[in-house]
């Protein structure tokens, strides 16, 4: 979210003409992310959509940070602001993308099939 705060402050400079396309872009894609985190986080049942939800997510950064890069290119944000938030993005991607690698802690049945009734029942105490 601290992220996507930053891409929200940076867009406040950008032309009016930015408005329905750079800005609201970016706005969309940095929103995104954390929107599919949580819904990666409720399909943890079955792996398969846990993961896809990871992979969207990882998706909304990448075009996150082509909207940077955007706005780079278009000169509306300087090198320093780029580095910092092409870094952040960068490591966001790094992160989403060992979650994808590594989803079997996460999730929080064993089977891809998410079907529950398959599940072994615990042990009564």
């Amino acid at each position: 979210m601290e992220s996507a705060a930053g891409v929200f402050e940076i867009t406040r400079a950008f032309p009016r003409e930015e408005m329905y396309s750079l800005t609201d872009q970016s706005h969309g894609s940095s929103r995104a992310i954390t929107a599919m985190i949580a819904e990666a986080w409720a399909h943890r049942p079955c792996k398969a959509s846990f993961i896809s939800k990871i992979d969207d997510a990882l998706r909304e950064a990448m075009e996150t940070q082509s909207w940077v890069d955007h706005a780079l290119a278009s000169r509306y944000i300087s090198h320093a602001i780029f580095d910092d938030l092409d870094k952040r993005y960068q490591s966001i991607g790094g992160i989403l993308s060992r979650m994808i690698d590594r989803a079997s802690p996460f999730c929080k049945y064993p089977s891809d099939t998410g079907d529950r009734s398959l599940q072994e029942e615990p042990a009564a105490e």
